[in-house]
């Protein structure tokens, strides 16, 4: 199923996690309609860079978030929030300094650098503009 031009509700629902766990990582009817939203907002982030995006984590049912040590706060688990990579446009630090010089254009809620190697953008109805830097010395206000 097509969630925009660019994503599919299967991409944003692959887990390898879940896969090798058998875990079911189906998402509700309430959570595809997220999907949809964090769908278009990588739309807008794809558009600055006109290349292809890759998902590497979208939508985690509860178990399969646990699994993989995902926060039990975390929007991945209500289709709000995704990781991804883009290959070929610099480092996951310039795709997040690049998100964030963009906005208000691009209304995250968060975008996160997470360990040198990929980046989460969430959206809420109430963004909080956060920035953050998650690595082995924990998590950071700000982009490290």
């Amino acid at each position: 199923m097509k969630l925009t031009g660019h994503f599919t509700l299967e991409e944003m629902t692959q887990s390898q996690s879940a896969a090798r766990l058998g875990l079911d990582n189906t998402p509700s009817p309430a959570a595809i309609d997220h999907l949809r939203k964090t769908a278009a907002l990588l739309e807008q982030v794809r558009a600055l860079w006109g290349k292809p995006i890759i998902v590497t984590s979208g939508y985690r049912a509860p178990q399969v978030n646990k699994a993989v040590g995902g926060s039990m706060y975390s929007q991945h688990m209500i289709g709000q929030a995704a990781d991804f990579i883009i290959p070929g446009v610099g480092s996951p630090l310039e795709i997040c300094q690049t998100i964030n010089a963009a906005s208000p254009a691009i209304p995250y809620d968060q975008v996160i650098h997470e360990f040198q190697a990929w980046v989460h953008i969430s959206w809420s109805m109430a963004p909080r503009r956060m920035t953050l830097t998650i690595d082995a010395h924990g998590t950071r206000s700000g982009f490290k």
